[in-house]
């Protein structure tokens, strides 16, 4: 029977039916258990609303459900996403792009919980010193100090002593008294020996009160050998007892002391038992008293203000400021005493990943410290393996939670994952390759397949090509977005969708469809100069900014990009366009040169949220429901009624529904079941009152309005010049699907980022300096190309522009490109291409150019 071939395992499928959440059309999907599945098509065609908001949503409802009602009133029970049936469903855990938290005492070691480890590894085998002199300080039983002293003074005259007091003040009477009692009649008082015959020689002593003394009792005086181990263990026995744990060798003129206790032998010092609590800085045990744990202090920092001479004064603003104590390290000087390998918790979580791994590889340890330290140093090595396979190699342990992206924390979360070693899990991963050069995003590719070969079922939201091409399955969303998408266009293997003519994804799997790099690069105006830029990582270097093109930064992830444009360039540019105080436009010589002088303003364009309610939409954000208001309140039953613009407006209670408050829909609690979310009985989700919503505009009112897509919406206030203008260009950048009244909080960051494009492009100034950072993300190729069209028209007006971006059919489209590295961490942080494309593409130090040479 051995030999005989096994019966392969038919594939077990995952199987959705009747998907409507969003802008899902009712659709039904597949995809393989046990399986990398990559879910894409453009930005807003649903691909997040089958993958999180159906997927792993239900997942853990189903879970929750699982547990008693005792504990869904503390936990809550997700809503049940709008699906008539999943079969096949696994446990599902997200791992979001949202960031990890902004919680200042967040790091990445206390994410990654290898901080922990740590703790425990520094509490078990760490050396303690003295805070104080740096000595280090031992604790040791009396046998072994007996041991210590057979080795060390062999066949030599010793005294044994027990210290009663060291460079203390007092006259000490009492306490000499009290010994003799005892039976104790020598002592060695600031140097000199004293043989006491009665208590009268101790009062006549009179040592003065206000000097500090050293006194000793004499315990013993012997030659050490063999043969006295008996003598000498009790008279070291005898001297702890007398000496609170402190016993003093006397040799000649040499003193040495040994304790029982962990205490300096030279300050007199004591330390603690060592414990994993004494390492935390959220722990009143371990943290600086002075700053509670933070690393910093409030403070008010003084600067001088940038005008003339008869308007220079000094100004005062309250920052946050290291603290004096412990310098920013956040731990108590106890804490920050003991180490391992001669390094304190600090200086370990102060390396980068690859560095600290490094660091446990050739750490040589004791045979006992070995045997305790192995686990927790196997455990914290293949951590932070994880983390290095997942391209955060340059990150450091210290490093807090609130300046991380997006990207990094997912991959952080990802690297947790797969160091828990789960099986039999429903993994599903929205853009993990967020933040990622091309030389990283396959190293992650290869951390998927790993996550995927320990039996889990991983589903990644993805538009990078080559995640795309190493899947097991795709499944494209399509045709188009929002009301236009939310249907399968296609399904199978990235060989069947390449050669598939109805998908939009394997149009740019197959090579049908590319970006197309430009026949013809823009020569710059001119250019600007930083000078000595060295935040972070950067290495003190001077960068050349072009002006009147498409710029782009690039660079593998922890290079210095992010760094050098908004530590370094937007810090020094900030005061020189715009000034301090009453000064305008001066510019410090010192840190950019003079052409920067031809600069108007400076626009920085991220993917944060247009607004973080869902009464802010499309239509607020751009302006153009002023202008809507304005028109119905123009109108001559408003007039008439005596309505004004306000009155049209969800957020005033005149005009909105008095039931939901404006709001459309009212949210019931339902204590340990899912709160349930109803279309409002009132208004019937309208969110105005019956009066308002009689006021109507070619008999549409102003709810009716608000429902309306911008291309509806286009056509409709055709003869409106200020509303079209701004509609048509919502149309332009690829976004005519999206609703005039779509809550903010619905959008993707791709879609907030185009929507704050169109605002900049109904402005009409020119020399303004347009700062973006990754506007890729979340964007299918298709996208990108609408992306394309509207920066080529920022930068035709007469504008400039930087984009820090990863995406390299992005990059092979800009005139002037700067690309930082050669690696991520202290191995970044340099210049090492800059010009042209094709120019960078040439040039062997640059990763980047590496993989553009094979677009190009």
């Amino acid at each position: 029977m051995a030999d005989e071939k096994q019966p392969r395992r038919a594939q077990a499928w995952l199987k959705i039916y009747g998907a409507r959440e969003h802008n899902l059309k009712n659709i039904n999907v597949a995809l393989p258990k046990g399986k990398l599945t990559v879910i894409t098509g453009p930005s807003g065609s649903g691909k997040s609303s089958l993958a999180l908001d159906i997927l792993y949503t239900e997942g853990k409802r189903r879970y929750m459900e699982s547990l008693s009602s005792y504990a869904r009133q503390f936990l809550g029970i997700a809503k049940k996403p709008d699906v008539d049936r999943i079969e096949g469903l696994c446990p599902a855990i997200a791992i979001e792009q949202k960031t990890v938290g902004h919680n200042p005492r967040s790091t990445v070691g206390t994410i990654t919980e290898i901080y922990d480890y740590l703790r425990v590894l520094f509490a078990r085998i760490g050396v303690p010193h003295c805070p104080n002199c740096s000595a280090r300080i031992q604790a040791s039983s009396p046998e072994r100090i007996t041991s210590m002293l057979l080795d060390s003074f062999a066949d030599s005259m010793i005294t044994i002593a027990a210290p009663i007091a060291t460079q203390k003040k007092g006259e000490f009477a009492n306490e000499l008294l009290a010994l003799f009692a005892d039976g104790h009649y020598r002592f060695q008082i600031d140097g000199t020996r004293h043989k006491f015959n009665a208590p009268a020689a101790i009062k006549s002593l009179k040592l003065k009160k206000t000097h500090r003394h050293n006194i000793d009792v004499l315990i013993d005086m012997f030659e050490v050998t063999v043969d006295e181990r008996a003598r000498l263990n009790e008279a070291v026995e005898k001297a702890v007892q007398l000496g609170n744990g402190m016993c003093t060798v006397i040799a000649g003129d040499q003193q040495s002391q040994y304790s029982t206790s962990r205490m300096c032998i030279t300050c007199g010092y004591s330390l603690p038992e060592l414990e994993p609590r004494m390492f935390s800085f959220n722990s009143p045990l371990g943290a600086c008293q002075d700053c509670d744990g933070l690393g910093k202090v409030s403070g008010r920092t003084s600067f001088w203000r940038s005008g003339g001479d008869e308007e220079n004064e000094w100004g005062y603003a309250g920052r946050l400021v290291a603290c004096k104590v412990c310098r920013g390290k956040r731990l108590s000087a106890q804490a920050l005493a003991v180490t391992v390998g001669d390094q304190n918790i600090f200086q370990l979580c102060e390396l980068s990943v690859k560095k600290l791994a490094r660091f446990f590889k050739r750490l040589k340890l004791g045979s006992a410290e070995q045997e305790i330290g192995a686990s927790i140093i196997r455990e914290v090595s293949n951590r932070l393996k994880f983390l290095v396979d997942v391209g955060l190699g340059y990150l450091s342990l210290n490093r807090t939670a609130r300046t991380l992206s997006g990207g990094e924390g997912q991959r952080i979360r990802l690297a947790t994952q797969i160091g828990s070693a789960l099986s039999g899990v429903l993994y599903v991963l929205d853009e993990p390759s967020i933040g990622l050069h091309q030389r990283d995003n396959d190293r992650l590719i290869t951390t998927l397949k790993k996550l995927r070969d320990l039996d889990n079922t991983v589903v990644v939201v993805e538009h990078d090509l080559d995640t795309m091409r190493q899947a097991d399955y795709l499944i494209d969303m399509g045709p188009a977005a929002g009301v236009h998408g939310g249907q399968i266009t296609a399904v199978g293997t990235p060989e069947k969708l390449a050669k598939n003519k109805q998908s939009l994804s394997g149009a740019y799997l197959s090579g049908r469809r590319a970006i197309a790099t430009p026949k013809q690069r823009r020569t710059p105006k001119g250019f600007f100069t930083l000078f000595g830029a060295s935040a972070n990582n950067l290495k003190n270097i001077d960068v050349q900014f072009p002006l009147g093109v498409l710029c782009g930064v690039s660079g593998v992830s922890g290079s210095g990009k992010s760094s050098l444009i908004f530590d370094e360039l937007v810090d020094v540019l900030h005061p020189a366009l715009y000034g301090v105080g009453r000064a305008r436009h001066v510019i410090d010589a010192d840190r950019i040169s003079p052409e920067v002088s031809q600069l108007k303003n400076m626009v920085i364009i991220d993917q944060s949220p247009i607004g973080r309610t869902p009464r802010s939409n499309p239509a607020t954000y751009l302006g153009v429901f002023n202008d809507i208001r304005a028109l119905f309140a123009r109108l001559p039953e408003s007039n008439v009624r005596g309505y004004t613009q306000g009155r049209f407006s969800f957020n005033v209670p005149s005009g909105r529904c008095a039931e939901c408050n404006g709001d459309g829909s009212i949210t019931v609690s339902m204590h340990f079941l899912p709160d349930v979310t109803m279309v409002c009985k009132e208004c019937k989700g309208a969110r105005y009152n019956h009066e308002t919503l009689q006021i109507t505009f070619k008999n549409k009112n102003i709810a009716d309005i608000l429902n309306m897509t911008a291309l509806e919406a286009l056509e409709f206030f055709a003869s409106h010049k200020n509303v079209a203008k701004r509609l048509q260009l919502l149309c332009d950048v690829g976004l005519e699907y999206l609703k005039l009244g779509q809550p903010s909080t619905t959008l993707s960051g791709g879609e907030a980022q185009r929507i704050k494009l169109v605002e900049e492009l109904a402005k009409r100034g020119n020399d303004t300096l347009y700062i973006l950072d990754e506007p890729t993300t979340g964007l299918h190729n298709s996208d990108i190309e609408k992306l394309l069209t509207v920066f080529n028209r920022l930068v035709d007006k007469g504008n400039s522009m930087i984009v820090i971006e990863h995406n390299l059919d992005l990059l092979k489209t800009v005139d002037y490109l700067i690309d930082l590295g050669p690696e991520g961490g202290d191995a970044g942080g340099s210049i090492v291409a800059a010009g042209t494309p094709d120019e960078v593409a040439r040039s062997a130090k640059s990763h980047t150019g590496r993989y553009l040479r094979a677009l190009l």
